[in-house]
């Protein structure tokens, strides 16, 4: 509409008519004159009215499911955090625990042999190409650590330190191709020289080929002039298979290594050996065989009548 005098005096009049009304309606109260109107009114725009009600209230409802959402998200949000955040905490404990376990068992394999020890982690594992089986450990030259050192763990013998840095240090393991180390028998004192065959049994040569051994003995380390690179009395591993001498000089056997070296987590490095040689005192004790329960057999005889001995 136009912005002109008529349509302004217009304005004006509708403005008073509406007041008009208006007080009209209210000094009528119910007998209002404008009842009537109002119901027809209501009669027409309601069903118009209440056709867009039902068509917003699912968007209002909407609306109002993605607040909840977000609430609901949000605690959801919070409680699978404080969730992890348990499990973490739960998992640390489980590995500390795991570790306190391992420094344990080391520490008495260390106090049995009487082995002076530095305890370090296995930080870094190096590249299985060529058959290389070596790990980096987080202690080194500041920490006392020397070339051809003896590393062991609660288990048994792990290795040799092969490279050494200031704060780390590199550790040949006992099952790479390129280890070797001198074994004595269990008992017999027989003694040999096992080899590492990567993640199969240790491949041990005994000097003497007509010595007498089984699956079940077991081994531990010679030792080393000067005690390097390996202590005595270490425990290395239990023999799994017994190669026919065939009347060659040595005897071959193969022994399961006490380690696992695909799980080594705390090991110790021997920065001190031994005095006296433990020989067999670090190998751990043999189950005891279970004794065999006596069995008592009843025979069962008619009433009245007599049991005979069978012939």
């Amino acid at each position: 509409m136009r912005d002109t005098r008529e349509s302004r005096l217009l304005l004006v009049l509708l403005i008073a008519i509406a007041f008009a009304l208006i007080t009209v309606d209210i000094r009528g109260g119910e007998d209002s004159p404008v009842d009537g109107a109002r119901q027809a009114a209501a009669t027409v725009f309601g069903p118009v009215e209440k056709g867009v009600a039902s068509a917003v209230d699912p968007v209002g409802n909407a609306i109002g499911a993605v607040r909840d959402s977000g609430e609901r998200h949000n605690r959801i949000s919070a409680l699978e955090r404080e969730n992890a955040a348990l499990k973490e905490k739960l998992g640390s404990d489980d590995r500390n625990r795991s570790r306190l376990r391992q420094f344990d068992t080391m520490l008495k394999t260390a106090g049995e042999g009487q082995y002076g020890i530095k305890g370090a982690q296995v930080i870094a594992i190096g590249a299985a190409q060529g058959f290389s089986w070596t790990v980096t450990i987080d202690a080194g030259s500041d920490d006392g650590i020397l070339r051809d050192m003896t590393v062991l763990n609660g288990d048994g013998l792990v290795g040799r330190v092969t490279t050494v840095g200031p704060s780390t240090a590199t550790v040949l393991l006992a099952n790479d191709p390129d280890f070797t180390v001198g074994t004595r028998m269990e008992n017999t004192d027989e003694l040999g020289f096992a080899t590492g065959q990567g993640d199969r049994p240790l491949s041990v040569q005994l000097l003497n080929g007509k010595a007498r051994v089984k699956p079940g003995d077991r081994l531990v380390t010679f030792g080393s002039q000067a005690d390097k690179p390996f202590v005595p009395g270490v425990p290395v591993g239990v023999v799994t298979r017994v190669d026919p001498s065939g009347g060659d000089l040595t005897r071959t056997i193969y022994v399961r290594p006490y380690v696992g070296f695909t799980k080594l987590d705390i090991v110790g490095v021997v920065v001190t050996a031994p005095r006296t040689n433990p020989r067999d005192e670090v190998l751990p004790k043999k189950p005891e065989k279970p004794k065999p329960t006596p069995t008592v057999t009843v025979t069962a005889t008619p009433s009245g009548g007599a049991s005979y001995p069978q012939q």
